[in-house]
């Protein structure tokens, strides 16, 4: 199928890239299916993600997988919650965060209280608010500068 975007312009995306969120997301209930856009050539090589609305070419939202941050994210998520996925198998699980990036690319900062789980199995997913101490505002500029220096360095 064809989708507008507004960063990407048109683009074909298969029907089962379709990622459907039955609440819609935080801030965007009415919008349910999304899918997933790198904006590189190989998906391992990408650190922020695009989550793109399939049905509002606007909607479209940075999204990191917060292990590359922080690899000792490991959120408190009640089971009830995770009900809508289906059964996980951890090995198809996908864990995101969102990203913000403001005026001053220096601020820009990772949500860990607000995680998207997605059944890559069956293309299910939940963004959920944990209760967890966690920051909603975590400092991801400097961590991923230092990354890319290193990888450059690595060349």
């Amino acid at each position: 199928m064809k989708i507008n975007t507004r960063i990407f312009g048109e683009i074909d995306i298969d029907d089962e890239k379709i990622i459907e969120f039955d609440n819609g997301i935080i801030g965007f209930p009415l919008y349910k299916r999304f899918t997933l856009i790198y904006d590189v050539e190989n998906e391992q090589d990408a650190s922020i993600i695009w989550l793109q609305s399939v049905d509002e070419a606007t909607l479209a939202l940075p999204i990191i997988n917060p292990l590359l941050i922080k690899d000792d994210y490991d959120p408190t998520i009640e089971d009830q919650f995770l009900e809508p996925l289906g059964e996980l198998n951890p090995d198809e699980t996908l864990i995101f965060v969102t990203v913000t990036v403001p005026s001053d690319i220096k601020k820009m900062t990772i949500n860990l209280r607000a995680p998207i789980i997605v059944n890559a199995a069956n293309k299910k997913a939940v963004q959920l608010i944990i209760e967890d101490d966690l920051p909603v505002r975590f400092p991801i500029y400097d961590l991923l500068s230092e990354r890319n220096e290193k990888a450059k360095e690595g060349e």
